[in-house]
């Protein structure tokens, strides 16, 4: 595959997000913000204010991304810790108000519950009584951002080498690096990392998530941390948004191997294999990947999405994704889970493979999560029946 049409498949991709993105962002913020109206005096200035910031707030995150890419860091900061929070609590306002606004219709077209069709609740002191507490909500989503987990994985497998009873796996994924998720918040999962003291870490995908390249002191972090089967590191989708060129510099300068459709066989101990996302380009073929690896050893396979594909299964151990950050605010879960419904967790497939999905390591969009905490995950291969 030629990398034209990598950059074209990433692009277009790209292309199908944004426009997707705009117009159901739009319409969560114009009816959040129609909402907001009973909280002002009814003119015609009110509206035209609550317009403008209606199409300022819609413009903040794109406009945050082209005023990094211009070189105008202090703008793209502005834009970004402007746009990104606005964006967390639209996306909690509308859940909230959609569902009293569901429970009015019921009650006003079923009679279940009459009291709940109460003009008083359409009142300026009811909006602000719901906003109130959304806004409670978004700063309980900021803690649970920051406070992240370690989750915890063992696996029973009869692949591990003589005299070797137990072999450490880290999996780090969607940390999103960039304008909003920085030094900070990977200092935390490093020490997590650290404390933990890995065989080897894998990086599933989204690292990236800004041009961060020139902030040495970010990958410095990483180069402290090395454990003695390596780092391996697979890309994601945001890191075809971001470039994939840079991207790569950036993973390289914090020591990952990246593997783009290939098979490594890690000190005589196990084999790692890892795939692109599929927003390079076309997926490649997973079984032809795998099959030649069927020489008794442990198979570690990295890919983004937790899509495992039918005829792999049986050729890999252990497949690591992340990618859906299981929604990140609820209740977005239950959209992701349409489209991943092994979104969470460890899950059996075909022919004793199994899968991992990290609920992700950092924030995308939004700095906030709500019932979907942040993970390091630790998996110990332990000497045994699998």
């Amino acid at each position: 595959m030629s990398g034209h049409k990598l950059i074209g498949g990433g692009t277009l991709s790209m292309i199908r997000f944004l426009l997707t993105f705009i117009v159901a962002y739009s319409l969560m913020n114009g009816y959040v913000l129609n909402k907001a109206r009973a909280l002002f005096p009814d003119r015609p200035s009110t509206r035209i204010l609550l317009l403008c910031f209606l199409a300022l707030m819609v413009f903040a995150p794109m406009g945050a991304r082209l005023c990094e890419r211009g070189g105008h860091p202090t703008l793209a900061h502005l834009l970004a810790f402007t746009g990104y929070p606005w964006m967390g609590f639209v996306f909690l306002a509308f859940w909230v108000f959609l569902l009293t606004d569901a429970v009015s219709l019921m009650a006003k077209y079923t009679h279940v519950a009459p009291a709940l069709h109460n003009p008083l609740l359409k009142t300026r002191g009811a909006a602000a009584v719901i906003f109130g507490v959304v806004a409670l909500v978004f700063l309980y989503g900021i803690v649970e951002a920051r406070s992240i987990r370690t989750e915890r994985v063992t696996i029973a497998t009869s692949k591990l080498p003589l005299g070797m009873d137990r072999l450490r796996i880290a999996q780090i994924s969607d940390i999103h690096l960039g304008l909003i998720v920085g030094e900070g918040r990977l200092k935390k999962i490093l020490q997590i990392l650290e404390a933990e003291k890995p065989d080897l870490l894998a990086a599933t995908g989204d690292l990236v998530d800004g041009n961060i390249v020139d902030r040495g002191e970010i990958f410095r972090q990483f180069q402290a941390l090395q454990p003695p089967l390596g780092k391996f590191a697979v890309t994601g989708n945001h890191e075809v948004y971001t470039g994939i060129a840079q991207s790569f510099e950036a993973l390289r300068m914090a020591g990952f191997r990246i593997l783009e459709g290939e098979a490594v066989d890690v000190g005589g101990v196990l084999t790692v294999a890892g795939v692109d996302d599929p927003a390079r380009g076309a997926p490649m073929d997973e079984a032809a990947l795998l099959a030649p690896l069927q020489n008794g050893r442990f198979v570690l396979f990295l890919k983004h999405r937790p899509q495992p594909v039918e005829n792999s299964q049986g050729l890999f151990d252990l497949q690591l994704s992340g990618h859906t950050h299981r929604g990140q605010i609820f209740p977005f879960r239950f959209f992701t889970g349409m489209s991943y419904p092994m979104q969470d967790g460890l899950y059996h497939l075909k022919n004793g493979s199994k899968l991992y999905t990290s609920r992700g390591s950092g924030t995308w969009g939004p700095p906030i999560r709500v019932l979907s905490p942040p993970e390091v995950t630790i998996i110990d291969l332990v000497a045994g029946n699998g």
